[in-house]
């Protein structure tokens, strides 16, 4: 039985360019940090990396810091919430590796269809530059740094029109006369979709090799603001000073080539082709189930992912079914200490525990094909009849 990958949100296969690329960095020996030709030739891997990167997202080349995942990435930039005059803030969408960080919770920006709530959001802004409530700013101070995805990794959903800060004007200095700064997280959408900015760039951005065909263990901060930020792990002073430790040079050089590679594909619109596939896997299942949820269907959304619930059909049980049947999908909700909860996001969207608790997300690669969607589809329609037999 051939197997099928459906769980590029997870981590992707490694692009035959970062491959490459990282087997002929094994063979450089020098470290970064040394001044002999050896280390300038390892020093000259992670330099083009970092052009790289920069060129798929849109910023200039020194402003990439390469750490060794997007969690650390988001820890550093988190770190530096003093600097912006106050507390962090995460709203309830976010992905664990930020939401851990806040100091308070902050309400979806996105309502149960996916819609982009301006009301919601001006409650957030109105809240900020009001200084939150009296008892909290005394306790905590305001909340000086905001995170907001550019793309929710569980349904895929974007931020206001496709772009990074859906707000318009934002602080992108340490500490200005604007009422705040955003973190985003753009490890979804990189790769996938263009990073399109409005009047002006959030403060930081985060994002992941493994998320875009590069290698696990390696990501890196954006920082936008007018000042390096402060150092997490001190040390030998790599990374211009903000990130101290030998650079994973043979990791970097497959970033910067999977990037590289990336950007190619959004060129070349080659996403179009993996949504049409991705509407027809969600046409294909609602013709069977009608009572199936697919979570910002309506929404702009990842070309390449779905979220979708059946009442009463636990998540995790369709993760173990679809397995046995050859299939690689994410339960919507998450395991911790074996137990199972039911999705935080969807929650967070309004949605009551019987939905939260039977999502499932698929997430289509580039590499996906027709037959494949077709083959998912009609083992998921086996699944699902059983289940409404046992239901009835």
């Amino acid at each position: 039985m051939k197997r099928v990958y459906f769980d590029h949100n997870a981590t992707t296969p490694l692009r035959a360019e970062a491959r490459a690329a990282m087997v002929a960095a094994m063979d450089v020996v020098g470290n970064p940090s040394s001044v002999h030709a050896e280390g300038r030739e390892a020093k000259s891997l992670v330099e083009r990396a970092r052009a790289q990167l920069a060129a798929l997202v849109g910023c200039k080349v020194n402003q990439v810091i390469f750490t060794g995942s997007a969690t650390e990435a988001a820890a550093l930039a988190v770190a530096q919430k003093a600097r912006h005059g106050g507390r962090f803030g995460a709203l309830e969408t976010e992905h664990d590796a930020v939401h851990v960080w806040s100091d308070t919770p902050l309400p979806a920006i996105h309502d149960r269809d996916g819609q982009f709530d301006e009301a919601a959001f001006g409650e957030i802004k109105n809240w900020i530059m009001q200084g939150g409530p009296t008892e909290w700013s005394a306790d905590h101070g305001r909340v000086a740094l905001l995170a907001i995805s550019g793309a929710n990794s569980e349904t895929g959903i974007m931020a206001k029109n496709g772009t990074v800060v859906p707000s318009g004007r934002v602080n992108a200095s340490p500490a200005g006369s604007l009422p705040y700064s955003v973190l985003c997280d753009v490890t979804q959408m990189a790769g996938k979709v263009p990073i399109i900015y409005e009047a002006e760039t959030p403060s930081y951005m985060i994002l992941s090799a493994h998320k875009l065909g590069g290698p696990k263990g390696v990501g890196a901060l954006i920082n936008f603001t007018a000042d390096d930020p402060e150092a997490m792990l001190k040390g030998g002073g790599q990374e211009m000073g903000r990130r101290s430790g030998t650079e994973n040079t043979i990791g970097i050089a497959g970033f910067g080539a999977a990037a590289e590679a990336a950007a190619l594909d959004i060129a070349e619109d080659r996403w179009a082709q993996t949504e049409k596939l991705r509407n027809i896997l969600e046409n294909e299942i609602a013709d069977t189930a009608k009572e199936t949820i697919f979570v910002g269907k309506g929404a702009r959304r990842l070309p390449n992912t779905s979220c979708f619930a059946t009442r009463g059909w636990k998540g995790e049980t369709q993760v173990m079914q679809m397995d046995l049947s050859g299939f690689a999908v994410s339960a919507g909700s998450a395991c911790s200490s074996g137990k199972v909860r039911a999705s935080r996001v969807l929650r967070a969207m309004g949605y009551g525990d019987d939905i939260a608790s039977s999502a499932i997300r698929v997430s289509l690669g580039l590499d996906t094909t027709e037959d494949d969607v077709s083959r998912f589809v009609e083992a998921w329609r086996k699944k699902y009849q059983r289940f409404r037999e046992r239901a009835a």
